[in-house]
């Protein structure tokens, strides 16, 4: 596995460099920040479950389904995680600019990428009016993910595929 994190550094490490450091603005710090939040467990976790008991239908469907799908999301992430280990963009590159905290554990594929997918793909096939506001967010956590030097490009790609694909399964599921 070692070398095709190899393979994927030279190709994306470009890419990675580029979002990091050169988009590197205040305004941005503080946009990423609140968009990784979103993509954290806490929120993505308590935001849908207060959705699913508090929300009309069919928002609270969208709700239940975001619980499910971040929860069940994660199995497949902590996998990968524990049988696939990557180390994280700041470890193979110094020059990277990185966030208040960086993570120690693997970084392929983002959890949070995964949960923000997770929680918001439900809402998208709810509501399709909404995919050109909610496509945005959940890119942007991904994004926020790289800007602050934690995920490569192609653990956040893992992680929206995991994360959307686990939210289109559960749909079928919780009607």
């Amino acid at each position: 596995m070692s070398q095709i994190y190899r393979l994927l550094n030279q190709v994306e490490g470009p890419i990675f460099l580029h979002v990091n450091q050169r988009w590197n603005r205040e305004a941005l710090n503080r946009l990423f920040f609140l968009l990784t939040i979103m993509g954290g467990a806490t929120f993505s976790l308590l935001f849908s479950a207060a959705a699913g008991l508090l929300a009309p239908e069919p928002w609270s469907t969208a709700g239940w389904q975001a619980l499910a799908a971040v929860a069940l999301s994660h199995v497949p992430v902590f996998i990968a995680k524990r049988s696939a280990p990557r180390k994280r963009p700041y470890q193979v590159y110094p020059q990277a600019t990185i966030g208040r905290s960086p993570l120690q554990d693997p970084s392929f594929p983002s959890g949070h990428t995964t949960a923000g997918f997770a929680m918001l793909t439900p809402w998208m096939l709810a509501e399709p009016l909404l995919i050109p506001l909610l496509l945005p967010l959940a890119i942007g956590i991904g994004l926020s993910r790289i800007y602050f030097g934690l995920h490569f490009p192609s653990d956040t790609l893992a992680g929206a595929f995991l994360g959307s694909a686990t939210a289109m399964l559960v749909s079928l599921w919780i009607v």
